[in-house]
């Protein structure tokens, strides 16, 4: 099971905001479990605390080009590239706290905000991560421009950009987002605008901050200054905004994210969609698709699960065993899209392996029958499996119940039968018959 993560020490950094022109200290604080990400706006007297949710959210047409949060007229703007960072980096509890109503543009990327929140140190804490799973594909569309999510088992996101008044082809992109590939393929791509569009956006009051060393200013026949760290930088800094956007949800979103020209605006028309479907389902009563189910306490780990049976990862496949008795063990194994097994198999829409299930049931029957002061030191070996049954599909966010009888001890030998369940349903069973060896 993932784990909330904070940062251990404070941090801090300084730069001038793209739009508002205002040079601007952030400092980065440790924040207990289930805090969210709240933003200090430390200037004002009152200090006033803005949680990044969408209920700060303020309306795109009124801050155009950027995410915005608020509380009456406090504002804190282009928070999208932090929010990303925080969703690459897997930090769920941080306090921001900053001196001025906009984020430091920097150089017009994330890196320096994955530089500095690495350099605090990135720590677990000890209570589960939450994520919503998306249920039900939703799609949004303006135009040439089109935007949806897609039920998966992780977090991607496909991007198709074009800009047909550029010498730039049409291009895409697809990320699966987390730790490695945000830090090294996503966070350093750059923010840029057309060079037609300049003077509009002086106009406009925008773009107060802004120069070619945090814009990538790109005309007519390619980029005006300087060179591009990715051939499709552009499109990756798009998907670096959809990835800052949707952590607005309030934590991690498992779902494969399709784009066509989107922007700022469809994103966030996509998060309160995305809000929307879990309100409802929460309505509903399923929990699930919020926060993986815990793993319960029971009476053996895996460290003392360890301590009795030879099984390593990739091949320990029980998380606890809740209960021990005589003849019979209950087991438990919690299935996430991290287990290796679902990347190959049927990987599009990932189901876990019928064998695995069988050796989930073998090795807390192993348990079961090396408890035995009589067998202790001794390895047990699945000698033949019978009469298996598979009944429904196992799926990443599973919890498997794994519950074996041993109907015959011999001195060497053990017979039972073991059954697999998902929430109460029965979805395989097989006789089982183990040879001890030492």
């Amino acid at each position: 099971m993932a784990l909330q993560r904070t940062i251990k020490n404070e941090s801090s950094l300084e730069g001038m905001g793209i739009h508002t022109g205002k040079n601007i200290k952030v400092s980065f604080k440790p924040a207990p479990v289930n805090n969210g990400v709240s933003f200090v706006r430390t200037d004002l007297p009152d200090r006033p605390v803005i949680p990044a949710t969408t209920t700060s959210l303020v309306d795109a047409s009124k801050r155009p080009r950027r995410t915005a949060i608020g509380r009456g007229d406090t504002e804190i703007q282009t928070i999208e590239h932090l929010l990303a960072t925080l969703c690459g980096l897997e930090i769920d509890n941080i306090i921001v706290e900053l001196d001025g109503p906009e984020l430091p543009g920097l150089d017009g990327s994330a890196e320096d905000f994955v530089r500095i929140l690495k350099k605090a140190s990135i720590v677990e804490q000890d209570v589960d991560r939450k994520n919503f799973v998306v249920q039900e594909p939703i799609l949004i569309q303006d135009g040439d421009s089109v935007l949806g999510i897609l039920p998966d088992v992780n977090f991607r996101v496909s991007y198709t950009l074009d800009y047909p008044t550029t010498d730039f082809k049409t291009q895409y992109g697809s990320f699966l987002v987390n730790s490695e590939t945000f830090e090294n393929e996503i966070g350093p791509s750059r923010t840029f605008c057309l060079e037609e569009e300049v003077e509009h956006l002086r106009s406009l009051g925008l773009g107060k901050g802004a120069s070619l060393d945090n814009t990538v200013v790109v005309g007519k026949q390619g980029i005006v200054s300087g060179t591009l760290k990715f051939e499709d930088e552009f499109l990756r800094h798009k998907i670096l905004d959809i990835i800052g956007d949707l952590y607005l949800l309030g934590f991690p979103i498992k779902g494969h994210v399709v784009a066509v020209k989107s922007g700022h605006v469809l994103n966030l028309q996509l998060l309160k969609e995305i809000e929307n479907q879990k309100k409802r389902l929460e309505s509903k009563g399923l929990r699930k698709a919020i926060q993986a189910p815990a793993i319960p306490k029971g009476i053996m780990g895996q460290d003392e699960i360890k301590k009795i049976l030879p099984h390593r990862y990739p091949f320990l496949m029980i998380d606890r065993i809740l209960e021990l008795g005589d003849t019979a063990a209950v087991g438990i194994k919690n299935l996430t899209e991290n287990d290796y097994f679902f990347a190959g198999h049927f990987p599009s829409f990932p189901v876990m392996p019928g064998v695995l299930i069988l050796e989930a049931l073998a090795q807390t029957g192993g348990v079961l029958m090396l408890s035995r002061p009589s067998n202790k030191g001794k390895i047990a070996y699945l000698m033949s499996v019978n009469n298996a049954k598979f009944r429904r599909i196992v799926k990443p966010g599973d919890q498997l119940r794994l519950e074996i009888e041993i109907a015959r001890f011999k001195t060497k030998t053990g017979q039972g039968h073991g059954k697999a369940f998902v929430e109460d349903k029965l979805v395989a069973e097989a006789d089982l018959m183990f040879v001890l060896g030492d």
